[in-house]
């Protein structure tokens, strides 16, 4: 075609394409599959889930291994340890009842009351790693001795009530929710500044509750460094391997609940 030309019947000059012919071209694109898509979308959903279950399974038994490993620790030093300054305490009786003189008597005496902080000193380390009162006289009573011991050397005002329908329940249960109890205070001292705690603990034969709740400060529940806490994480997790659910809730000002369902099977 010369220069001039119009341009011959049937033919159009080349040119940048309309609005409406990119729409067109577009819309005769083939669409993604969508099956697939929902597939791949799925075999993702399903490996994610599988990685959580074995996760929580895994921390579940590093739980289980601890708790083990401070129960035996704590029979140790309970049988061994506590042997050892009992037999240190009978032969300064002995040496007290033999020798004479007020420097020695003076100096056995400042011993004696070294090995008895010793033994005190023993004793609550195994309270801490394995409490006494949960092995022989259940959740119950164990939880409200330790609150109400916790709370008074804190300062705080404790109120417990504890339901003997939790009182025979399988170890890895019991040992559980007292540590449960144990963080929950924790975070209540440290950071709550609160002036009462309330202590509850229910169950019958198919569940056991409970619930902890302060008068403190409160916090947002939506914060995202809640989810960085290791406390808050492990009593989670601990929640979670008992088959069970935990709710918290908080106002601020109005204080912390934290409540927790878990069953008895």
């Amino acid at each position: 075609m010369l220069r001039g030309e119009p341009p011959k019947a049937g033919t159009q000059a080349a040119g940048p394409a309309t609005p409406r012919a990119r729409a067109g071209s577009e819309a005769n694109r083939p669409e993604p599959n969508r099956p697939e898509a929902d597939r791949t979308g799925d075999e993702l959903d399903a490996l994610v889930e599988s990685r959580t279950r074995e996760l929580s399974g895994f921390l579940a038994h590093l739980q289980a291994l601890s708790e083990r490993e401070k129960s035996e620790l704590a029979k140790k030093l309970h049988d061994e340890l506590g042997g050892l300054l009992t037999a240190a305490k009978m032969d300064l009786s002995w040496l007290q009842s033999r020798m004479e003189g007020k420097p020695y008597q003076d100096r056995l005496t400042q011993l004696g009351n070294v090995l008895d902080e010793a033994m005190d000193l023993k004793r609550r380390v195994v309270e801490e790693l394995r409490p006494s009162l949960l092995d022989h006289f259940g959740l119950p009573t164990a939880v409200r001795t330790y609150l109400e011991s916790t709370c008074a050397k804190a300062g705080l005002q404790a109120q417990v009530n504890a339901d003997h329908g939790c009182d025979v329940l399988p170890k890895e249960m019991a040992i559980a929710l007292f540590r449960i109890v144990q963080e929950g205070l924790s975070n209540i001292i440290r950071h709550a500044r609160a002036q009462h705690v309330h202590l509850s603990l229910a169950g019958d034969a198919h569940h056991c509750e409970l619930t902890l709740r302060d008068d403190g400060v409160g916090f947002d529940t939506r914060d995202a460094r809640l989810r960085k806490s290791h406390g808050l994480m492990g009593v989670r997790q601990r929640v979670l391997a008992l088959g069970g659910r935990m709710e918290l809730t908080s106002r601020t000002p109005g204080g912390t609940t934290l409540h927790v369902h878990v069953p008895r099977e």
